[in-house]
């Protein structure tokens, strides 16, 4: 199903902005002007990825420096070895960004 998650005037291009969306806590990317959602809870050891720095596709862990690719939640550094859930993401004419959640 798609949910709306927040509106493009919400995110950042520096940073992981946490969301809530169908009960579930995920993050929102604006890489390059692309958006994208991944899962909320770092897999190292399920902290929040809210406020993690995004350079250059790359999310990095606020807690303990972990990092994955935005664009597909593979990890790229220790010390997760799990990678991220992503879903799919649509952004209308009037900013707001949607999420799909099976």
């Amino acid at each position: 199903m798609e949910f709306r998650a927040a509106h493009r005037s919400e995110l950042s291009d520096v940073e992981a902005r946490s969301f809530t969306v169908a009960e579930r806590e995920i993050v929102l990317c604006d890489v390059d002007g692309e958006i994208y959602a991944l899962d909320g809870i770092c897999t190292h050891e399920d902290l929040p990825l809210d406020g993690g720095e995004v350079d250059e596709g790359i999310l990095e862990c606020p807690w303990h420096g972990a990092t994955y690719e935005v664009c597909s939640g593979r990890v790229r550094g220790l010390p997760a070895t799990r990678p991220l859930q992503t879903f799919p993401t649509r952004v209308d004419d009037e900013g707001n960004v949607f999420v799909t959640i099976e």
